[in-house]
């Protein structure tokens, strides 16, 4: 069934070749025809005026005859434009623009006929043929002028094709239709940009600089026009136009960066534009590997964050991942720029009121925890302390998920990332029921890494008592270390802890607190807790007693050093203690020295600790300064209780009721908890010793062999033998 050669082409159609009837190809005479096919481009272009004139008699109001106009051009479309012959082609696009140019204001009606095989022609083998198509498709654009934008999408893909075109004559011709089109689209108030946009969505994403060129020029002219409104369908190609910022070709970048920064001018002057759909498109633009890219995108997303506000909120999470890692980028400008980023947005969520998803965005904090830059740690950290201020509760139901990265962070190589997790953790610890969660969290964390006690064990409970408070870091660690089942650790823990406690100038209120032991029931008090616990190691069981001035009660612990096992471990710590008695923590037990009269069991302790050093430097430093006061004739050790008697009635450190010292309780059995103490730590000693021990196995394998050889014997022996 032959289809009618008049019917109308919908636009974005290909009109098939059809045959030609005889009566329509008698509307053109011969020698027309044979020199529309001629090789001579002369002959061609006569040809093309004969048929301009034809059209132009066929074409008047009184001699009008639209089937005679209908069969030329179907004669040009058939015969010559989808001809196989280059040269005939050539002819029949000729004699369409011909056709167009006699047609001039009723050419609307023929546009569905003379404009498909134009386009067709564009992707021609023969380069001269898509020239003549890229004329032909001008000429009928100027005559046309906005009624050939019903086929603007097929002219621009065509376009497309054309800027890519190798041959510099169909380039040429494709700039001259590309500005005569653009002038068409910006006089005409009906232009489709609707229609338009997924076509430009498509092709944005094309690398090629020219097409490149052409779109960017295209968005241009579209944003120029006042009746077109463009920037609501900025999010459709917004992410193509930020490729090009990594573009090669500089005029590209240029241009690119000219229209974005239009299109950010009229975003602030448009208050009612939605930002959402564009804020996921700049996240994946400040995860590019342009510099460039990630710089104008964070340049954005910092003008977003101040013209949308509270209505980010929902894009909180993926909005702070990109910025924390480009806080850390290896470009200044960009980790600038992130900065001051960053700060807004955690302004905006510390001053809202609005609802926002935590959970979400504590993913993102957490994840970027473990990231290798020390920059975006330090933010994440700012990040939790903020929120635990602004919504404490909220953030204390997140804290199983949490907790484990902020106790992982704490083994950080980084000082400054050490002390902000520290005042995160010392921020959550002003809850009490999750200060006592932290604590023994952080003791767990230290018996399992032992590194992580040698290394930051010494910053982080200074930092703690600094952030919270001395007396209650060390009260809680006393309750936790007196429960310790791993003796061997308890044993450590308490010597760091009373190294930090002697040597830390961060406590020096909890070392005055101590030391008023004798005469304040809250020092007594805290005193006997950590006693407790410190009876895990003798050494600093006995230096506690000596900061506390207790030196009747320190100088009964050197009896029951001496019954303990003295290893080279002891030997260091007691070595160590003797250097601090010569650091200025110890100023005034020195000057103690200076009336035995007063303090006999603190010289009395000294003596007692030299003679359990062995001949060393300790020793020689230790003698030295006891020494130094031996002058005043009262260094009788036997005398020292009788001397201690007779001045309990005047002076409050000899001074003893119903068994109870000056210190207010009763040392004797202070002592027996100190010795109960000590014992289990020998008793866990020897059962180490036996698991390890050959002796024992060998001693075990020797009773076995002896059992079996007996059992063996007796099945053996003849019946009756004696």
């Amino acid at each position: 069934m032959s289809s009618d050669p008049s019917a109308p082409i919908k636009p974005g159609a290909t009109a098939a070749p059809t045959t030609t009837s005889s009566a329509q190809a008698q509307v053109l005479p011969h020698h027309i025809k044979k020199n529309l096919a001629d090789r001579s481009y002369e002959k061609r272009k006569s040809a093309a005026l004969e048929v301009e004139r034809i059209v132009k008699e066929c074409n008047q109001e009184e001699k009008r005859d639209p089937e005679k106009i209908n069969g030329i051009i179907n004669v040009l479309v058939n015969e010559y434009a989808y001809s196989t012959q280059a040269n005939s082609r050539k002819g029949g696009l000729i004699g369409l623009a011909a056709t167009a140019i006699a047609l001039m204001d009723d050419i609307g009606e023929y546009l569905n006929q003379l404009l498909p095989p134009v386009l067709k022609c564009f992707e021609d083998q023969q380069s001269r043929v898509r020239y003549y198509a890229c004329e032909a498709l001008y000429n009928i654009t100027k005559v046309a002028r906005g009624s050939v934008l019903v086929f603007f999408n097929e002219i621009f893909d065509g376009l497309c094709k054309l800027f890519m075109d190798l041959d510099m004559d169909v380039k040429n011709g494709a700039q001259l239709l590309d500005r005569l089109t653009k002038d068409v689209v910006a006089e005409t108030e009906n232009f489709n940009v609707e229609k338009f946009i997924p076509l430009l969505r498509e092709r944005i994403r094309v690398k090629d600089p020219f097409i490149r060129q052409l779109i960017v020029g295209w968005i241009t002219v579209l944003d120029s026009v006042p009746d077109i409104d463009i920037l609501v369908y900025l999010p459709e190609f917004l992410g193509g136009l930020f490729d090009m910022l990594s573009d090669v070709n500089k005029d590209i970048r240029q241009q690119a960066y000219s229209a974005l920064q239009e299109f950010l001018h009229e975003i602030k002057d448009n208050v009612k534009l939605d930002l959402g759909p564009m804020v996921g498109i700049l996240v994946n633009q400040c995860e590019m590997k342009d510099q460039f890219t990630r710089l104008t995108a964070l340049c954005w997303m910092y003008e977003f964050i101040e013209l949308g506000k509270i209505k980010l909120l929902p894009f909180l999470a993926n909005m702070l991942g990109v910025v924390l890692l480009c806080i850390s980028d290896e470009e200044e400008e960009i980790r600038l720029k992130a900065n001051v980023t960053n700060k807004r947005l955690l302004k905006l969520v510390e001053s809202t009121q609005e609802k926002f998803a935590i959970k979400a965005l504590l993913n993102k904090i957490t994840m970027h925890l473990n990231n290798k830059f020390v920059p975006t740690r330090l933010a994440s950290l700012q990040w939790i302390s903020m929120m635990l201020a602004k919504k404490p509760d909220t953030m204390f139901k997140h804290l199983p998920k949490l907790f484990p990265s902020l106790l992982d962070t704490l083994s950080d190589p980084d000082d400054k990332v050490v002390r902000l997790d520290l005042k995160v953790l010392a921020r959550i610890c002003v809850n009490k029921e999750h200060f006592d969660i932290v604590l023994n969290n952080l003791i767990n964390r230290f018996k399992c890494d032992r590194k992580l006690l040698e290394n930051r064990g010494s910053l982080i409970v200074r930092q703690l008592s600094v952030l919270l408070d001395g007396e209650s870091i060390y009260r809680a660690f006393a309750s936790i270390l007196l429960k310790e089942v791993d003796l061997e650790f308890a044993s450590l823990m308490v010597q760091t802890l009373n190294l930090i406690l002697l040597t830390s100038s961060e406590l020096f209120e909890l070392r005055g607190l101590l030391k008023n032991s004798l005469t304040s029931q809250q020092s007594r008090d805290l005193f006997i807790q950590i006693y407790q616990a410190w009876a895990h190691n003798a050494v600093s069981t006995f230096s506690l007693c000596l900061l506390a001035q207790v030196y009747e009660l320190a100088a009964g612990l050197i009896q029951h050093m001496a019954e303990t096992e003295v290893t080279v471990g002891f030997l260091m710590q007691v070595d160590k203690l003797v250097q601090l008695i010569e650091s200025p923590i110890f100023i005034q037990l020195r000057l103690q020295l200076l009336e035995p009269h007063q303090h006999p069991y603190l010289v009395k302790s000294l003596y007692g600790l030299l003679m359990l050093l062995p001949q060393s430097s300790a020793f020689a430093c230790l003698k030295n300064r006891l020494d130094s006061v031996s002058t005043l004739g009262i260094l009788n050790i036997e005398h020292f209780d009788a001397i201690a008697g007779a001045k309990a009635k005047n002076k409050p450190n000899s001074r003893k009721t119903n068994g109870r010292s000056a210190f207010g309780v009763d040392v004797k059995e202070i002592l027996v908890q100190f010795r109960d103490m000590q014992l289990k730590h020998s008793e866990r000693r020897k059962q180490i010793f036996k698991q390890h021990s050959l002796r024992r196995q060998s001693h075990k394998l020797k009773d076995d062999v002896k059992s079996r050889y007996d059992s063996k014997k007796s099945k053996s022996k003849v019946p009756g033998e004696r």
